[in-house]
Parts: structure tokens; C-alpha cells; sequence
């Protein structure tokens, strides 16, 4: 892999009362961490289009005194491993690779049976049918197949998208929620009403992509495992205060500086039915704490997420292939890795402004 080069962000300075604060919390939740399953890899292919993240988190960083960050340190790093393990000896999901196989056909043996949970709100119908005959060409091929899609428009899934064999469509109407804001308070709250009221009983695990994004290569059962995290596509490789933690120490979310291992990006998580309901129920705990303090995350839901799986360490994370966009930096450091899941946005959401000099 060609050299890589390296972003590196200015943060704030953490304080210890927000510590102690989230320690009440996490009692409350009573949640504890899962064990390590043993090596998972990606078989993946090289993604044909070119595409421009819309991400809220993506924005000038404050430095003290209210002062805007006004540029960007770009560093030349030599070239990056891929290290098949994290720090605390999960499995880190990779391209081709010698042991796909055999984590493969581990599974291929047993009955699994897989959920795939989109929500499909106002504008995003108009990327479902590409979802779905993505994900039925590309998502475990083979495998029992149940697509749970929450929507509060029903209609924009007539006609019916036609299924495979063992693939099975159920969709769960919730309320309108206008606003992309509003959605994200509220999508892991809906997460675990779906997975106490239906999902529990129906699959083995389940995973969670947002529905602007395609399946572009192979998915298969090196995904799985008890707690399955995806590393953001523009934050791997970088330094740890490059990650866009929470900085406010009044939030729930809230990261201190010595705390965090990788960022991980909300568009592609999941794991078994039962550590899924845990991860929905305490960042809706988390969420629904700053909203009793009039606090909003800077990165919505994808700050809790983050927060929790800081306490929760996943059982297997996948590389950043799973949830590929390119980044405005065209430099950056995975302008060369392969894609299985590719984001492709077509309306801006957000207005990201990455500051950078030469």
C-alpha cells in the first residue's frame, strides 16, 4: 500500500467530573462488556465510483477561547500495516485474506439467521430499492435473510421489491420524524422497541446500515460476531486526537483524552440480537440524558455509539471497507482500499468544511 498521510486535529482538555458522571450512569445501565470471538476477514472489490462524505461531524473544531481551528496539519506517514487484531485481541476485518475461508466456513455449517435493519424516513425512500437489490446480490449470499425496514411511508415499498429464496422483507411503520436531527435522537430507542417486540425471536443477529449506502462486493459471515463495530473510512490511521469524540464535558457522550482505541462510524454496526438490544437500550439511556439537560451531541447518534463502545469493547471490528465514501482530501489515506459497502449520497445533508493547508 502506497504511503499514507495523516490528519491531525487540535481538541479540548478533559476535566475528571464528567468521569465520574458517566460512571453513574454506566451502574445504571448495568451493561457489561463481551467476550473476543477469534478472526474475522472481508472478502471485498474495488469500488468504481468516486463519492464526497455529508457527515455532521465533519466542522471547524473550537480551540479556547471560542478561537475556530483554521488549519489542517498534514503529515507523511510510512506505510501502514494492517494489523489483524486490535489492541484488546478482537479480530480486525480485512480484505482477501488466508483465513477468510475458514472463518467462512465456520459458519457454513450452522442455521443463522440474519437480520438487516434499515430506517427509511421522508427523503431516503428514494434509496431503498437500490438497498435491497444491493444487499440481495451482496449481503449473505446463501444465508437467512430478514430485512426489517422501519418507515413512516409504507407505500414507497410498493410494488413489492421481489426477494430470493430464505429472503424475507418486514416493515415496521413508526411515526414521521422530519429532520435528520430528530431521526438520530430517536433511531436507538426505535432500534430496541423492534428488537424487543420482533427481531429477538426471529434472528440470530442483526445489523444496522443506513440506507444511502449499496453493497458493492461480497458480505459474508466473517461479519459476525457479538458485537460488530466498522472503523469510519477517514479516521483510520489517524492520530487519537484526531477523532471527533464529544468535547463537552457536560454530555453523556463525552470522551476525555486518554480514553478511546478508534472511531467508529454509525453507518454499518450490529452483532448478536441480545448485545444489540443492550447497545440500543443504554445509548438510548445516554441520549435521553443530555436531552433531560438540553445537550445535543456534536455527532448525534454516532457520539453515543462511540461513547458506548469505549465501555463496550466489540467482539470484532470491521475495517473501514464496509462503509466506504471518499473523502475531499484526496489524499487521504484510503484513497487506494477496497469496498464491500459503499456510502453514495446524493443529497448534502450537511455542509462539511474541512479546514487544510498546503
Amino acid at each position: 500500500m502506497n504511503a499514507k498521510n495523516w490528519v491531525t486535529f487540535k481538541t479540548r482538555r478533559r476535566t475528571l467530573n464528567q468521569s465520574e458522571r458517566r460512571t453513574d450512569i454506566k451502574c445504571f445501565l448495568n451493561l457489561s462488556s463481551s467476550g473476543v470471538s477469534s478472526s474475522d476477514y472481508l472478502h471485498g472489490s474495488r469500488a468504481a465510483v468516486r463519492v464526497h462524505p455529508a457527515h455532521p461531524i465533519f466542522r471547524p473544531l473550537e480551540m479556547e477561547g471560542g478561537r475556530k481551528v483554521t488549519h489542517i496539519a498534514v503529515l507523511k506517514g510510512a506505510e501502514s500495516q494492517t494489523p489483524a487484531e486490535t489492541p484488546w485481541g478482537a479480530p480486525l476485518v480485512w480484505g482477501d485474506s488466508r483465513h477468510s475461508a475458514s472463518r467462512r466456513a465456520k459458519f457454513a455449517q450452522r442455521e443463522i439467521r440474519i437480520g438487516l435493519l434499515a430506517f427509511v424516513v421522508g427523503t431516503y425512500a428514494q434509496f431503498i430499492r437500490r438497498f435491497l437489490y444491493s444487499a440481495e446480490t451482496y449481503f449473505l449470499p446463501g444465508q437467512v435473510v430478514t430485512y426489517y425496514i422501519l418507515t413512516d411511508n409504507p407505500r414507497s415499498l410498493d410494488p413489492p421489491v421481489k426477494l430470493g429464496p430464505e429472503r424475507e422483507m418486514k416493515v415496521i411503520p413508526i411515526a414521521e420524524l422530519p429532520g435528520w436531527e430528530r431521526l438520530a435522537h430517536r433511531r436507538m430507542t426505535l432500534l430496541g422497541d423492534a428488537i424487543r417486540e420482533s427481531i429477538d425471536s426471529e434472528t440470530d443477529y442483526i445489523f444496522c446500515a443506513d440506507v444511502d449506502q449499496e453493497f458493492v462486493a461480497p458480505v459474508r459471515a466473517e461479519i459476525l460476531g457479538d458485537l460488530v463495530a466498522t472503523l469510519h473510512p477517514e479516521l483510520y490511521g489517524m492520530p487519537r486526537n484526531a477523532f471527533p469524540y464529544e468535547v463537552d464535558e457536560g454530555s453523556s457522550a463525552y470522551v476525555e483524552e486518554d480514553e478511546g482505541d478508534f472511531y467508529y462510524t454509525s453507518e454499518f454496526y450490529g452483532g448478536a440480537v441480545s448485545e444489540m438490544y443492550k447497545l440500543a437500550r443504554g445509548c438510548s439511556l445516554l441520549i435521553l440524558q443530555d436531552h433531560t439537560d438540553g445537550i445535543t451531541a456534536r455527532g448525534l447518534e454516532e457520539s453515543y455509539l462511540n461513547r458506548y463502545l469505549i465501555d463496550h469493547r466489540p467482539t470484532c471490528v470491521l475495517s473501514p471497507e464496509y462503509s466506504w465514501w471518499d473523502s475531499d482530501l484526496d489524499t487521504a489515506p484510503l484513497a487506494l482500499w477496497s469496498a464491500a459497502i459503499r456510502v453514495n449520497r446524493v443529497s448534502a445533508l450537511f455542509s462539511p468544511q474541512w479546514p487544510i493547508i498546503n
